[in-house]
């Protein structure tokens, strides 16, 4: 879920990267791309063909080392449909807060807040966990398509309840 009207992400756009002019009608799509994105990943009722017309068929997602994910892992497309639809399955609810969005031409910087819970028992992690990590993400959207996201995810302790 993307953070309500009320709370819309606050949007910085920068006219100018290594010489580059961009206009603002530009960086406002690419700054909607992106929110489209992260409403779609976090959707829990939402389509996989939804998440796919997001992404361009020569997509790269690094997401990289981190609590949940000690070694990182490298996506394309399919795999990422495949990691959202897998989501589906491991939690019982989830949202994205997008806070901020940086735009520079194509480039987008997000600050952003995820939260889930767990569906069911995932390790030492009982169902009903609740999960939260604090993100930073590097995305490049070319053509009305996300074509590169990198994200730095840090987790909260998990403490098991059990």
């Amino acid at each position: 879920m993307l953070a309500s009207r009320e709370q819309q992400p606050r949007r910085t756009l920068n006219r100018s990267l290594h010489g580059r002019d961009c206009n603002d009608s530009r960086m406002t799509d690419v700054a909607s791309v992106v929110e489209q994105y992260y409403a779609a990943v976090g959707d829990r009722d939402g389509s996989a063909e939804a998440l796919r017309a997001l992404l361009r068929p020569d997509v790269r997602i690094v997401e990289h080392p981190n609590a949940i994910n000690p070694k990182g892992t490298v996506r394309n497309r399919d795999a990422a449909v495949a990691g959202y639809l897998a989501g589906k399955e491991r939690l019982i609810e989830q949202t994205f807060d997008v806070h901020e969005l940086l735009v520079s031409c194509s480039r987008v910087a997000v600050r952003a807040t995820w939260q889930g819970t767990l569906a069911r028992d995932m390790g030492p992690f009982p169902a009903g966990t609740a999960m939260k990590a604090h993100i930073a993400g590097l995305l490049t959207v070319v053509d009305g398509q996300i074509r590169e996201h990198k994200t730095f995810d840090c987790y909260e302790p998990l403490v098991s309840d059990a």
